[in-house]
């Protein structure tokens, strides 16, 4: 079982990958846990700001955010200046008055698609909840409730194309699993690669 001090000491002597932040990944089926995990990364890592993809997606784009998002937050961090985007309002359908997130030491990013491909270039690392789709989707149902229902109807084939075209996991540094008490971390698929010297 890790605590995540030692991942959290890991993850702080990776060199920076987005300006001089370094933008660690969390990517996993909606339901996973993403949220909770990267919560509890955040305080290990002395407070680091956390930004949720579901603020950046949209119904109308639940996938199709990435210039948003690089416009929004990974360009000004890039340059060491305090990004600004407008969180969406899932009940309102409209975007919020506009956040800041500034250019720290280490920035996690979590939700589904922080590992897609036009993502991986600024992050340093990139880990996996390690928890099956279909295990995922019902713990969101039961999160969400009845009231949600239809939502979850679209979103479960959505995700499901996105994955198929565009995967995470395949290039995760780490897999994280949830137990009774804290978290295992466990190499990824990217990390068993490198060190197999085998390429998939």
């Amino acid at each position: 079982m890790d605590d995540l001090t030692a991942t959290a000491a890991a993850l702080r002597a990776l060199p920076p990958s987005c300006g001089p932040v370094r933008l660690i990944g969390v990517d996993g089926h909606a339901g996973s846990g993403k949220s909770t995990f990267a919560a509890r990364l955040a305080a290990e890592l002395d407070g680091a700001p956390v930004l949720r993809l579901d603020d950046i997606a949209t119904h109308e784009e639940l996938f199709a955010w990435t210039g948003r998002l690089s416009a929004q937050v990974l360009e000004p961090l890039a340059r060491g200046a305090t990004a600004r985007y407008a969180p969406y309002d899932w009940t309102l359908r409209r975007f919020r008055a506009p956040r800041t997130l500034p250019p720290a030491p280490l920035v996690v990013i979590e939700g589904v698609g922080a590992g897609r491909r036009a993502l991986r270039p600024r992050l340093a690392r990139l880990l996996w909840m390690d928890r099956g789709a279909e295990e995922s989707w019902a713990r969101g149902r039961r999160r969400d409730g009845p009231g949600q229902a239809a939502f979850w109807d679209g979103w479960t084939p959505a995700e499901t194309r996105h994955f198929a075209t565009d995967p995470s996991l395949p290039y995760a540094d780490a897999l994280i699993r949830e137990r009774r008490e804290g978290y295992e971390v466990l190499p990824g698929p990217l990390t068993t690669a490198s060190t197999d010297q085998a390429i998939t």
